[in-house]
């Protein structure tokens, strides 16, 4: 389970998102942060036992910085408000699918898959779907996937026409218009503290393990 503490500190960091009250909780944060590392690391063991190729990574290595790169935004408060950790073969910051958690007050979600690729990845990903579409739609098909994720794959940011090289009448050419390739599941905030937390979300990453496989041989 999630430590209710960290949701309490994030709230407040929401309030008060500057260097001064950070600096003043430092402490609750590190000892936070050190809680979620363990969380982490009991989760990355769950989500081996049925996907082994992230077996080997380390919480640590999974988590993200608490401060924002504030370089190119308008928004210059100095912190996130969440704490997140994405669990790849490839690593942290390697390209292909994953797994995703984030903890937020009344915006915790989990997700698999690939968020905006670049164009070749893209491409290589929408070639793997044409070509292999009837597998590619049992997996997006499967009763207890869609049970799980019920707004079923991210749809914003699709084309209006198909991409160069599909016609409009290829039956696979509602996913071939897509930009990303991700389900994402709601964790309300009381969900987060329940004893059984951690099977909860690695039940549902588990749905998700077929699609994942999907996008990262594509890209292989």
């Amino acid at each position: 389970m999630i430590n209710p503490s960290l949701i309490k500190f994030l709230s407040r960091l929401q309030k008060n998102n500057d260097k001064t009250w950070f600096d003043a909780h430092r402490k609750e944060y590190e000892t936070l942060r050190a809680e979620y590392i363990e969380f982490v690391d009991a989760l990355i063991k769950e989500i081996s036992s049925f996907d082994p190729s992230i077996a080997t990574l380390q919480g640590k290595k999974c988590i993200f910085r608490i401060n924002r790169d504030v370089r190119f935004s308008k928004n210059k408060a100095p912190y996130k408000t969440n704490f997140g950790a994405y669990f790849n073969q490839r690593g942290k910051n390697g390209g292909g699918a994953g797994y995703y958690l984030h903890i937020e007050p009344g915006q915790s979600f989990l997700a698999s898959g690939v968020w905006m690729p670049e164009a070749e990845l893209l491409n290589k990903i929408r070639q793997e779907i044409d070509y292999s579409w009837g597998e590619w739609k049992s997996i997006v098909n499967k009763t207890t996937f869609k049970k799980t994720f019920l707004d079923g794959l991210d749809t914003s940011n699709m084309l209006t026409r198909p991409p160069k090289g599909y016609a409009e009448d290829n039956p696979a050419i509602h996913y071939l218009k897509m930009k990303s390739f991700v389900v994402r599941k709601s964790l309300p905030n009381q969900e987060l503290s329940e004893k059984n937390f951690i099977k909860t979300i690695s039940k549902a990453f588990k749905e998700t393990v077929p699609l994942v496989a999907f996008i990262n041989r594509a890209l292989d």
